[in-house]
């Protein structure tokens, strides 16, 4: 060991020292500490953290406290980096495995309500009733406007916390500041599938509709809105009735430009449906259809994607055109209020009410869980209910002798 190395302080030890500085025409006594952290692995330079204040003690106490920390191997260099600094490091750097919708999804909320709010706060100063007041807020209206629903405030919180998860990963900070949060309780909203009657009259109004097959399809498989959309003819297995589900099509925002991509699906994962004969037949027609325009068109016919169901020129149909041409049909059949996600639930209480099993139904739904599916559709129709009332009836009569 040399003379040098001999002469180090070792990480943890400082001192104390009395300071004066003249201001103003007058004389201000403070007191100061300097602490080893540790040492610059390149330069053998030692880094050091100063602390001031008022007496001694003070600093005393704030230098042994730092002392403690680097013994135990916990002590956390203080950043002077903001929220707004860590999140555009966060968003640029950790989001390499999301989904480009989500990560865009991830900025806006981040654009519009976490740095209007946090941005300038160091990032090391951020406490937990800092974020707790931020989620307050945004449930109260601003400006005319209504506050945030629930669901929005958790969405936020996801993306903050995630955020602050990896700064703890990388050891900028200690410990999450948003894991004691309370969010504020997210009630269900009440499920309004399409029942019979409802099916029997949306069925007859779409008979000759430009989308009639898209809407059978939708009703009758479960799928999302941009899985239907997103369904090409490669994934059709008219042989064995099977539909391969392993994309949807997304919009996205580029550069300022609104462009729809096919990507994978919610989950990331592909799954397969066994489509009912009815629903084969209808793709069958659907396809014959679509070879004739194509015919007719010639050049001007346009679906490298080879798109199941496309506009008049082969290209990609939009969410907006879908769900308008939807909302006219079910306003036509009294059912106003039903959205188009409603066929994917229509889909599956039909299904439950059909006697599938739980698992099945899971697949088909492309749910992780069948918990999550039983929890989603653990509620029973009114009719449903009637039907086990009327079992039960039967079954008192059995063993009742009446």
């Amino acid at each position: 060991m040399t003379k040098k190395q001999l002469g180090r302080n070792a990480a943890g030890a400082g001192t104390i020292r009395k300071k004066v500085v003249h201001r103003d025409g007058k004389d201000y006594t403070f007191w100061e500490a300097r602490i080893t952290t540790g040492y610059d692995p390149g330069t053998g330079r030692q880094i050091q953290r100063s602390f001031s204040g008022h007496t001694q003690k003070e600093v005393r106490e704030k230098m042994q406290a730092a002392a403690v920390e680097i013994n135990n191997g916990t002590y956390r260099e203080p950043t002077k980096m903001t929220i707004k600094q860590w999140l555009e490091v966060w968003t640029n750097t950790y989001l390499g495995g999301v989904k480009p919708r989500t990560t865009e999804i991830y900025k806006s909320d981040i654009r519009l309500y976490i740095n209007p709010t946090l941005g300038a706060t160091r990032l090391d100063t951020l406490t937990p009733h800092t974020i707790q007041n931020f989620y307050n807020s945004l449930s109260k209206g601003r400006n005319g406007k209504p506050g945030l629903s629930p669901k929005s405030i958790k969405n936020i919180h996801g993306v903050l916390h995630h955020a602050l998860k990896q700064a703890v990963a990388n050891g900028i900070l200690r410990s999450n500041p948003a894991d004691v949060c309370t969010l504020p309780r997210t009630e269900k909203k009440e499920l309004k599938p399409l029942d019979e009657d409802d099916i029997t009259l949306f069925l007859k109004k779409i008979q000759g509709h430009r989308f009639e097959n898209l809407f059978i399809t939708t009703l009758f498989t479960g799928m999302r809105e941009g899985e239907v959309l997103g369904l090409t003819w490669d994934c059709v297995d008219f042989d064995n009735g099977i539909l391969l589900i392993n994309k949807q099509l997304q919009l996205h925002q580029e550069t300022g430009m609104e462009a729809y991509k096919l990507v994978s699906p919610k989950n990331g994962k592909s799954r397969t449906v066994a489509a009912a004969p009815f629903v084969m037949a209808r793709l069958k027609q659907h396809r014959t259809l679509q070879m004739q325009q194509q015919l007719k068109l010639g050049g001007a016919w346009s679906n490298p994607d080879g798109l199941v169901f496309t506009d008049e020129l082969g290209g990609h149909l939009t969410k907006p055109t879908v769900y308008r041409a939807f909302k006219a049909v079910v306003a036509s059949i009294g059912r106003p209020d039903a959205r188009f996600h409603d066929l994917r639930h229509s889909y599956a209480v039909a299904a439950i009410r059909s006697g599938d099993d739980i698992k099945t139904i899971q697949s088909n739904l492309g749910h992780a869980t069948a918990a999550f599916t039983l929890d989603v559709y653990g509620h029973v129709t009114s009719k449903m209910k009637q039907e086990s009332a009327a079992r039960m009836e039967k079954f008192i009569e059995s063993v009742s002798g009446k």
